[in-house]
């Protein structure tokens, strides 16, 4: 009986450990998949201003919105919040906490204001259109918004009349200042004649400044306005003035001769790639993303009435150049100062053109 009773102890203690080896793991790692399966099914946003703004902030929205309806995920926002104020951190721990496994970094200063804390959430993967801060669990995104920026430029170059054209920019960055030299070298190629005029507001949205900064530079000669802000003060003071100008990232409900095109983005295709990428575990298989015309990611809108049929197909012709591979930034290229940028048979660097354009190119005056 006692031997009996010893064997019945061990075949006890066998299907114990049989258990804990078997059925304890096999549990946490459902509960581990359910969990992660948890998180990939919800995307955070996170923005400067509101979402139903048009311009950047709804383009923006709109984009994410539809890409996250079409994969069945659930999209968490964030929008208001302002850079360089401590709301992006704590954006990033709410949204965390309340289960989001991506986070999109909408506005240029979220990565540098953020770079310490992104660290402290490994298991969730972040996207910021700003270049100049990498992680291993962040990725850069943007589209190839230069592209359209050469285009409009191109279109400016052949409107123009004083052969001064005015762009109201935020502040000098790489993102706003490879814009305003891709424009630059649109201008050029159509006009070699005119210049670029800007001025910088110090931020991407105050009406009030934007609109006396158009204003400054339609009395400084300038026939056509285009911008790089959040909103369309700049459009409504060229507008009021009788100016033509390009809009940009939002078709703006005007109609009117003097709206010439507006730069805009499928913001949808973009947000679909990253996601796409993410739910397959392969964002971070390079550091950074670039969609540009040649995918349909970037492009001008309808043009005005006033927009000649010769003009539509020189922008045509230059915008087949960038779908067949041609570059925007080869050499020789000079900066507003003299100094060579790049040279004669070179190309600057997608890495350069995301990370490091800290100069404007020659043909660009800065009003002070």
């Amino acid at each position: 009986m006692e031997v009996l009773s010893k064997l019945k102890n061990f075949n006890l203690l066998a299907a114990v450990v049989v258990f804990v080896i078997t059925v304890v793991p096999t549990t946490l790692v459902i509960n581990l998949n359910r969990e992660l399966s948890d998180k990939r099914e919800k995307i955070g946003f996170i923005i400067l201003g509101d979402i139903k703004t048009p311009g950047w902030n709804e383009s923006h929205y709109k984009g994410i919105k539809t890409a996250c309806d079409n994969f069945g995920l659930e999209l968490l926002v964030r929008d208001n919040v302002k850079e360089n104020s401590g709301q992006c951190p704590a954006a990033i721990k709410d949204l965390s906490a309340n289960g989001a496994g991506m986070i999109f970094l909408a506005s240029y200063s979220y990565s540098i204001e953020a770079q310490n804390i992104i660290g402290q959430y490994p298991q969730t993967a972040f996207a910021t259109n700003s270049a100049e801060v990498h992680a291993k669990n962040m990725t850069a995104y943007f589209v190839r918004m230069y592209q359209a920026r050469y285009l409009s430029g191109a279109l400016a170059g052949m409107r123009t009349k004083s052969n001064v054209i005015g762009y109201v920019a935020a502040m000098s960055n790489t993102e706003v200042n490879r814009g305003i030299n891709a424009f630059t070298l649109g201008v050029q190629r159509t006009n070699p004649n005119a210049k670029v005029l800007v001025m910088w507001t110090g931020s991407w949205q105050n009406e009030t400044t934007e609109a006396a900064h158009a204003e400054r530079l339609i009395r400084a000669g300038a026939d056509v306005l285009t911008y790089h802000q959040d909103e369309e003060a700049t459009a409504l003071t060229a507008e009021r003035f009788g100016v033509d100008y390009i809009a940009y990232n939002a078709i703006l409900p005007i109609k009117s001769e003097h709206y010439l095109t507006s730069i805009v983005c499928r913001w949808d295709l973009y947000y679909s790639d990253m996601i796409q990428r993410y739910l397959k575990g392969e964002l971070n298989a390079v550091k950074n993303h670039w969609l540009g015309i040649d995918r349909g990611a970037v492009m001008l809108s309808e043009f005005s009435p006033t927009v000649s049929h010769e003009m539509i197909l020189r922008l045509d012709s230059l915008k087949q150049e960038l779908i067949n591979g041609n570059l925007i930034f080869v050499g020789e290229l000079y900066d507003n100062a003299g100094n060579l940028r790049c040279a004669a048979n070179e190309a600057i660097s997608d890495d350069t053109l995301l990370e490091n354009i800290n100069w404007l190119v020659k043909g660009v005056e800065v009003l002070e």
